[in-house]
This record gives structure tokens, C-alpha cells and sequence, in this order.
């Protein structure tokens, strides 16, 4: 019995420490996981870092500076944004056509809508058939009080791109600040036929003018 005991006390120990090794193998693994995560090359700090450091070895390096400005952009920092694209645009303004669109953008997003008219024009004639551009082309209109021209931009984008939800609903918006509840009114009659959401939101703001 003594012996059946011995057994039974071994089996016991042996499961324990089975089951320890298990938890620490786990616990092990786990942490190697959140190791990689924070060393992870791909983060969005690393890839800054690694970037402006790229820069800094090659100011004319257009790739890195272009990349550079655009995670300027992507942070909100919209001044440091707009002078990196000025510098991607004094190497080469041919080379890199969106910088033009970014940078307008950014001007109109720090409330600069002169500045941002007059970039994104430039923006426009390089890339004529990116509805976004004309997008946002009409929203810096929009800002400085030209709703015909803001009009005109909304219209271009949606001639380019019929079903591009965000313009229908600025050109609509537009048409309610001119009075013209009719026009935007078939506006939330097109944008209803693919997009329900942005047309439920649309009629809010036309029902909010009555």
C-alpha cells in the first residue's frame, strides 16, 4: 500500500510540474509577443524615425521627402507637412503631382483658403481626372463665400465620378446655402441610390433649413 501510495504521490508530482512548465512556456510566449509588438519596425513612430532620419542623410532624396510629408500630414502637423511637399516640389514638380493635391488640402484643412484655391488649381491641372481633387477644390471655395465656383468644382468631381458620395453631398450642401432647397433635393435623390447613410444625414440637414 506503501508503495501504491509512492506511485500515486509520484503521478501527482509529476503532473504538477507539467503543468507549471505548461504556464511558464505560455507566459514566455506571451511576453515575446508583446516584445515584438513594441519593437515592431512597422509602427507608425518607427517608420517616422526612420523616414526624417533618411531625410536628414539626403535632403534631395525626393521618395523620403515626399513619405516624409505625408506623415506630417497624416499627424495633423499641417505646416511641417506643407513646407516638406514645397521642398519635394522645388526638386521636381513634375515627378510628384499628388504633392500638390496634399498640400493644398492641408492649407484649406489650417484655414487657408486662398492658398489652397490657388494649390489646388495647380493640383488639378496635373491630375484633371481625380475627382478628389475637384472635391476638395470646391470645399476651399466654399470657405472663402464663391459658391458658384464651389459649385462648379462639386459638379466636375461628380463628372469624373457620378457615385462619389462626399461630393454629392457638398454640391448639395452648396445649393442649400444658394436657397435652392429643389436642387438639393435631387441630390438626396441620386445619393440615396448608393449610399442610404450620407442620403439619411443629407435629408437631416435639408429638413433642418425648413
Amino acid at each position: 500500500m506503501n508503495r501504491n501510495l509512492l506511485i500515486f504521490g509520484l503521478i501527482l508530482l509529476s503532473s504538477f510540474l507539467l503543468i507549471a512548465g505548461c504556464s511558464k512556456k505560455n507566459d514566455k510566449a506571451e511576453s515575446e509577443v508583446e516584445s515584438e509588438q513594441a519593437v515592431n519596425e512597422y509602427a507608425h513612430a518607427n517608420v517616422f524615425e526612420q523616414v526624417y532620419r533618411q531625410v536628414q542623410d539626403n535632403p534631395e532624396d525626393i521618395d523620403a521627402l515626399y513619405h516624409l510629408a505625408d506623415l506630417y500630414d497624416r499627424r495633423g502637423s499641417y505646416q511641417q507637412a506643407v513646407d516638406t511637399f514645397k521642398k519635394v516640389i522645388e526638386l521636381d514638380p513634375d515627378k510628384k503631382k499628388y504633392a500638390y493635391f496634399k498640400m493644398g488640402t492641408a492649407y484649406s484643412r489650417m484655414n487657408q483658403p486662398e492658398k489652397a484655391v490657388e494649390v489646388l488649381n495647380e493640383a488639378a491641372i496635373r491630375l484633371p481626372r481625380n475627382p478628389v481633387v475637384m472635391n476638395n477644390l470646391g470645399i476651399a471655395y466654399g470657405k472663402l463665400g464663391r459658391l458658384d465656383d464651389e459649385i462648379t468644382s462639386f459638379l466636375k468631381a461628380l463628372e469624373i465620378r457620378p457615385r462619389y458620395a462626399a461630393a454629392r453631398f457638398n454640391l448639395a450642401l452648396t445649393y442649400l446655402k444658394k436657397g435652392d432647397e429643389k436642387k438639393a433635393r435631387a441630390q438626396y435623390e441620386a445619393l440615396k441610390e448608393f449610399d442610404v447613410t450620407m442620403a439619411e444625414k443629407l435629408l437631416k440637414r435639408i429638413e433642418a433649413k425648413k
